[in-house]
């Protein structure tokens, strides 16, 4: 009886950690159709690449949907382009718009790639409180896309840490 109690409340401490935490926003997670979720972070009307909801979702798929439109999160190494390390051209998956280069990519250990600075003009941010913490969003600057986070603990020249969902975007090799 001593052990299953003393199971039950490590269980509830440990529920009560990862709630605390924040746990992760994971794709498979993402609203639906009709569901809640939080909103895009900016009006669509700022943008310069706007879409109906409609057709944002038959545009992409749902964990892109999740991640660019509803600020989601995927899971830790698990997009391929954390491991491409090929020349060429990170682009927003929901426009298109060239944002990074593999010049300035690197392995952060965080399973997702990261990058110490954005191609000109291609990104923005916001702050975003969710999770009772302070960070600041990155989006698309063409068409608002959620990208991921920008960190201040990147490699030099810029110390900071463009940490990207792979889902977000998509990867154009560098003619040989």
């Amino acid at each position: 009886m001593g052990m299953s109690r003393r199971f039950l409340l490590s269980g509830g401490t440990l529920t009560a950690a990862l709630a605390a935490m924040g746990g992760w926003r994971l794709l498979n997670a993402a609203p639906q159709p009709g569901e809640g979720g939080k909103a895009p972070a900016k009006p669509a009307d700022t943008f310069e690449f706007q879409l109906s909801d409609a057709e944002w979702r038959a545009r992409l798929s749902a964990n892109q949907y999740a991640v660019l439109r509803r600020q989601g999160t995927e899971r830790p190494y698990s997009s391929p382009l954390n491991d491409e390390h090929r020349k060429g051209v990170f682009s927003c998956a929901g426009c298109q718009l060239a944002l990074f280069s593999s010049a300035t990519k690197f392995d952060s250990g965080t399973g997702w790639p990261s990058f110490w600075a954005p191609l000109a003009n291609a990104v923005g941010t916001e702050d975003d409180r969710s999770f009772g913490m302070l960070r600041s969003a990155v989006h698309c600057s063409k068409c608002g896309g959620h990208l991921g986070h920008v960190f201040n603990d990147g490699p030099k020249p810029t110390g900071l840490r463009y940490c990207m969902n792979g889902v977000a975007m998509t990867f154009s090799a560098a003619a040989a």
